[in-house]
C-alpha cells in the first residue's frame, strides 16, 4: 500500500512539473510582457516610437524583415539585432549578478563580451553605411558594462 502512495506522489511530481514547464515556455514564447521583464528584458524604442515587449518578439522581428531588401533590409537587421543583442546584455548582467552556479556565471561574461563586439561592429557599420541611429542602438558605454 505504502509503495501505491509513494508511485502516485511521483506522477504527481512529474505530472506538476511538467504543466510547470509547459506554463513556463508558453509565456515566454508567447512573448508574455511580465514574464519577459522578469528575464530581464526590456522595452526598445524605436523608429515607430516605443514598442512594449509583446510587440519586440522575435517572430515580429523576422516578420518585419521578409518585405524588405538591399539597405531597407540591412538597416531594419542591424537595428533590430543590435536591441535584440542588448537584450541578451541586460539578461545576462542579471545572471553575472544572480546566479548560482559559475557555469552560468562564466556563459554570462562570454555572452555580454561576444554581444557587446557584435554591437559595437553593426554600430560602426551603421556609420559607416550612412544609417540613422536611434536611441535603440544605445549600448550605454558598452565598455563600462563589460568591466561589470
Amino acid at each position: 500500500m505504502q509503495k501505491k502512495a509513494i508511485l502516485y506522489g511521483v506522477i504527481g511530481l512529474l505530472a506538476g512539473a511538467i504543466i510547470t514547464g509547459f506554463s513556463g515556455a508558453y509565456a515566454v514564447n508567447n512573448n508574455h510582457p511580465s514574464m519577459m521583464r522578469i528575464m530581464g528584458m526590456h522595452t526598445y524604442s524605436t523608429s515607430h516610437g516605443l514598442m512594449d515587449d509583446a510587440d519586440m518578439s522575435m517572430s515580429n522581428m523576422t516578420t518585419s524583415l521578409k518585405n524588405k531588401t538591399g539597405d531597407d533590409f540591412d538597416k531594419a537587421f542591424i537595428s533590430e539585432m543590435i536591441a535584440h543583442h542588448q537584450g541578451a546584455i541586460d539578461m545576462a548582467n542579471l545572471a553575472k549578478q544572480n546566479a548560482k552556479h559559475d557555469e552560468v556565471k562564466s556563459l554570462a561574461n562570454d555572452i555580454v563580451s561576444a554581444q557587446t563586439k557584435e554591437i559595437n561592429e553593426m554600430k560602426a557599420w551603421q556609420t559607416q553605411w550612412g544609417y540613422s541611429t536611434s536611441s535603440s542602438t544605445n549600448t550605454h558605454n558598452m565598455d563600462e558594462m563589460m568591466s561589470h
